[in-house]
């Protein structure tokens, strides 16, 4: 099942890529949209979107609770019984960076047995996200002088050796002066930080932790990321209108102040992680295109059993697939 899910993030990464630099974000996630769910359903699971492209069912594919595998597509080749699976996708993780030809697009779903994913509503969250060394060390409640002096005694380096990544948003200016005020350096981007939030739990990739306040949809798929790499995501989600409540409420959650931990956001114990890049990334190649095919790269993870994979895939227009691991 686990090349089926890879297939999946191939192809999406594949149809969004023919767009790339097109200056149509819109564009771009549809075609990714697309082919991820046509792909799904070639998946011999009886699958769920628990994480997806419309909370309320306003998307026309890939709706949260949207039936998806091959359990619900009917083909005449396979019977069932089918495994029950929840699935987190973004199809596209940085729209923009696709866009304008930036780094960091992925494609990108997560897997588990039923139950084993949250279903976060829509909202922001703040997240802190750090790798194995540091996960036991930081805290949502700690300032960010703590936070980063607890990461540089953890790594054994001082603050200002530490790199933190930070979504560019005016939202985060007091975050900015006070990561800068610690002494830690900060490295900004526009989007994308689903993957940064796996770099921070990857040793050589030059970033020691993310902060700051994202989609909670991106964290659970982060959390599932952090289960495969021992790393840690801390997220709160933020409810400041009684009409965020209302909407948590209706997804079973009840403690508008609860700070989930990886195993809370995602918490099965059969977990899959796949993405491929779309654009050049930290971890990932983009995609590569050539005249009888393409060349992808991708990050393929399972907590059980435990195993990470970097795979480079050939594609041929004939069909024919050449894989090199590495």
């Amino acid at each position: 099942m686990t090349s089926a899910f890879l297939h999946v993030v191939e192809q999406a990464a594949i149809a969004c890529a023919h767009t790339m630099g097109q200056g149509d974000r819109h564009g771009s996630d549809q075609v990714a949209v697309e082919s991820m769910r046509t792909s799904l359903d070639r998946v011999p699971i009886d699958g769920r979107i628990v994480i997806g492209e419309g909370e309320r069912d306003e998307a026309p594919m890939l709706f949260i609770g949207e039936p998806v595998g091959m359990a619900h597509a009917k083909q005449p080749e396979e019977s069932g019984p089918f495994p029950q699976v929840d699935i987190a996708v973004d199809p596209l993780e940085g729209t923009n960076l696709c866009a304008t030809g930036s780094a960091n697009a992925i494609a990108v779903l997560a897997a588990s047995e039923r139950g084993g994913l949250l279903h976060a509503p829509d909202l922001y969250m703040e997240k802190l996200v750090v790798g194995p060394r540091s996960r036991h060390a930081v805290s949502l409640d700690a300032s960010v002088r703590d936070n980063l002096a607890a990461i540089a005694k953890c790594l054994g380096r001082s603050v200002r050796d530490l790199v933190v990544i930070v979504l560019d948003r005016s939202r985060h200016e007091q975050l900015i002066d006070d990561i800068r005020e610690a002494g830690a350096r900060i490295r900004l981007i526009g989007d994308g930080d689903l993957s940064a939030g796996i770099s921070a739990a990857v040793r050589g990739s030059g970033v020691h932790a993310v902060m700051g306040t994202g989609g909670a949809p991106e964290g659970v798929l982060v959390a599932a990321a952090m289960r495969c790499l021992n790393g840690e995501v801390l997220g709160r989600l933020v409810v400041d209108t009684p009409e965020k409540e209302a909407r948590c409420r209706a997804m079973g959650i009840t403690d508008m102040a609860r700070v989930y931990h990886a195993a809370d956001l995602a918490s099965g114990e059969r977990l899959t992680f796949a993405a491929t890049g779309v654009t050049d990334g930290t971890l990932m190649k983009g995609v590569r295109f050539f005249g009888d095919g393409a060349r992808t790269s991708s990050l393929v993870m399972r907590t059980n059993p435990h195993r990470i994979r970097f795979i480079d895939t050939i594609h041929l227009n004939d069909g024919s697939n050449t894989m090199v691991r590495f």
